[in-house]
């Protein structure tokens, strides 16, 4: 019973494909639906993966529960206020206080006893990481070239998941007494020291020569992520302590006089801070919270202390990566959700076209079925060739469907710079997808046809 059921669906699915070989335009346009629906669905599913990894890979980089506080670069160089400097709350209360008016109020800017403020004053941060930043010639053995360096605490290299490939982190010493030396990221590393280890040679940086103690791993960030998050290429950075920054380059007089090993206390960066005449000491300053500490509230306290170290002046900026990301992702996400129910509208559309062609095939070949059912096919015969039909439609347009959609999501990512991700499920789901199309939208016009009069068939011309 088993092997007559297979041999009369294996007839049938031959009746099929003879049909279809038979209308092979016809056919063709029919599954055009199908086709740009699969290949949509393929292509949609690879853009939201990619962006979907790229978030990730953006979080990995800026890290997370981190706050980044920025210096606003304009106004007050001469104790003026800025523009924008004064809150909605100022203003309300303007009228209250004629004292203040006329007033020029100064502001050092971002400094180191900013950061020492936020670290001894909130509980909820975990570590803090402050940065100066110096553009500086580089010179090695002949070599020359512009690059920046980056002053900076142990906690950067944390904050920012950067590890070392060779060499080692800045030793205790090295951080308290403002010692001259340095880490290298792996792009200055391939660029001065391409055949040898750069570890233990010293390179001149501006003035000072500075002994390398360490390179930094490759970290790959797309040209996308660098100008959406703000941030630089970390590989191109030459590091060093901060307070070397600020003994060697910021104040070089203290250098000279310093003897070999001398402490530097927080103190006495502190006067230094107080005694720097550049505005903004510092270039950034990132605070990470501790996990389960509010990070608005956090950031909200933060705000408010720095205006008032600040002199009630706004003159740095603060925003949360982790935010601004999300409300990326969420921004990607509508827009691929609008694309796949245009995809879904496409296959819907696909099936609809396959169903209407199947209900005209119906009709044109009444008599066929007639004949068939005069020799003796049953009514599940005839329902079974015209699903045959109507799901090798399908399936033929779905495999086209996804070769198109693999295609499209490759250029997509070569030539849009949109990454994108195909996975063997995104697959599979658009083949499902395109058999049961075909399946649901074919069972209407088999059932038509394995209804009708066998008699009235055969009358049919």
């Amino acid at each position: 019973m088993q092997k007559l059921w297979g041999t009369r669906n294996f007839n049938n699915l031959n009746i099929a494909l003879d049909s279809l070989a038979a209308n092979r335009l016809r056919s063709f346009l029919t599954a055009l639906g199908i086709i740009f629906g699969v290949g949509a669905v393929i292509a949609m599913l690879a853009i939201g993966k990619g962006a979907k990894e790229e978030i990730l890979n953006q979080m990995k980089l800026v890290g997370v529960n981190n706050i980044v506080i920025k210096p606003k670069q304009e106004g007050n160089k001469d104790g003026s206020e800025p523009s924008g400097a004064q809150s909605a709350e100022e203003s309300d209360n303007k009228d209250k206080q004629p004292q203040d008016q006329g007033k020029k109020r100064f502001s050092r800017g971002l400094t180191l006893a900013d950061a020492q403020n936020i670290r001894n004053t909130l509980s909820s941060v975990e570590t803090i990481s402050p940065e100066m930043l110096l553009d500086q010639d580089i010179i090695y053995r002949g070599k020359s070239g512009k690059l920046k360096m980056a002053g900076i605490e142990p906690a950067f290299f944390d904050i920012n998941n950067i590890g070392l490939s060779s060499g080692s982190m800045f030793n205790p010493n090295h951080r308290e007494s403002g010692e001259a030396v340095c880490i290298i990221g792996s792009g200055v590393k391939r660029r001065f020291f391409l055949t040898e280890d750069p570890v233990g040679k010293t390179i001149k940086c501006g003035a000072q020569w500075l002994k390398v103690v360490g390179v930094t791993e490759e970290k790959y960030i797309s040209d996308a992520t660098k100008s959406n998050l703000g941030i630089r290429d970390y590989n191109m950075d030459i590091y060093i302590p901060i307070r070397t920054m600020l003994i060697r380059y910021k104040n070089p007089a203290v250098a000279n006089s310093m003897p070999q090993g001398y402490y530097i206390s927080d103190e006495e960066l502190a006067r230094m801070s107080a005694n720097a005449k550049t505005q903004h000491q510092l270039d950034q300053l990132v605070v990470k919270v501790k996990d389960g500490a509010p990070l608005g509230e956090t950031a909200g306290v933060i705000n408010r202390m720095l205006k008032r170290r600040h002199s009630d002046m706004i003159d740095f900026e603060m925003t949360i990566p982790e935010e601004l990301l999300k409300q990326q992702q969420k921004t990607k996400d509508v827009f691929n959700i609008v694309l796949s129910a245009i995809a879904g509208i496409s296959l819907l559309v696909g099936g609809i076209g396959i169903m209407n062609i199947m209900l005209a095939s119906v009709l044109e070949r009444t008599k066929e079925i007639g004949i068939r059912m005069a020799l003796g096919a049953q009514k599940r015969d005839i329902v079974m060739q015209f699903l045959f039909e109507a799901v090798l439609i399908s399936l033929c347009g779905g495999i086209i469907g996804i070769i198109l959609g693999v295609m499209g999501a490759y250029l997509v990512d070569k030539l849009a710079d949109i990454r994108t991700l195909i996975s063997g499920i995104s697959i599979f789901l658009s083949f499902v997808l395109a058999s049961s199309v075909g399946l649901i939208f074919g069972i209407s016009p088999a059932r038509k046809a394995a209804n009708q009069n066998p008699i009235e068939c055969l009358r049919h011309t």
